[in-house]
């Protein structure tokens, strides 16, 4: 019971941390994220894998915008990244998460301290992308949408760059089973990609996709950042 009342805590919060997100993706030029408004008054370390599930998307709307985050949203993030490094047996897309998240914060850290963050390392390759069936690399694009962000030029970004037609069929193969967060994910990469077919009509997929994932924040985040870099005009 007290594991899963702590599950339960820990998911609450991370859709907290979404709609946060959400809101500041939709302010336009007034972005600000507190980074820890969702979090405060969970006890010891719950609050910190919040934003450890969120990952570089908590950050997203500074990293969008070029806009500086509050010293206590980079603070939280600094100690997510500090506090859950990937495994020596983690799967490519955890360690590939964690890259996100320390890239992130070197983009924004530095600005702000005036010397470097820190190295976030070499990139992860992304052997385990190379031959994968569209399914299979559809839904791991799709939990890596963080990486999906403009001028992201990592091993991942690549392996999507030379498959747009297959992620487009990811998608609408998740918007048919009804997997709105794989949806999403995979949308916000298409708005990246150069060579979507026509036919997908992305733009309305995107808008059915917000109208029945809506309710999920973690779907919204996604469906907004595809908004966000397609009204740029940003492509990887």
């Amino acid at each position: 019971m007290e594991q899963s009342g702590t599950s339960a805590l820990l998911q609450g919060a991370v859709q907290d941390l979404a709609s946060d997100v959400v809101s500041a993706l939709r302010g336009g030029d007034h972005v600000q994220v507190s980074g820890t408004g969702a979090v405060d008054g969970l006890a010891g370390g719950l609050g910190v894998a919040a934003v450890r599930v969120m990952g570089a998307d908590l950050l997203l709307p500074h990293v969008l915008s070029h806009t500086p985050p509050a010293p206590e949203a980079l603070s939280v993030f600094r100690q997510s990244v500090e506090a859950f490094p990937p495994r020596a047996n983690a799967a490519p897309t955890v360690v590939w998460s964690h890259w996100a998240m320390r890239r992130t914060l070197r983009r924004l850290d530095a600005p702000l301290t005036g010397s470097p963050a820190g190295d976030e390392g070499a990139a992860p390759d992304a052997d385990w992308l190379e031959g994968a069936t569209w399914q299979f690399l559809t839904r791991q694009l799709a939990v890596l949408a963080p990486l999906a962000v403009p001028g992201e030029d990592c091993a991942v970004a690549r392996a999507a760059r030379r498959r747009p037609v297959d992620v487009a069929r990811g998608f609408v193969r998740a918007v048919r089973r009804r997997d709105w967060q794989q949806a999403a994910g995979a949308g916000r990469w298409l708005t990246l990609l150069d060579g979507v077919p026509d036919e997908l009509g992305l733009e309305a997929g995107l808008d059915f996709v917000e109208l029945m994932g809506g309710n999920d924040p973690r779907v919204a985040l996604q469906v907004e950042a595809a908004w966000a870099m397609r009204w740029a005009g940003a492509v990887v």
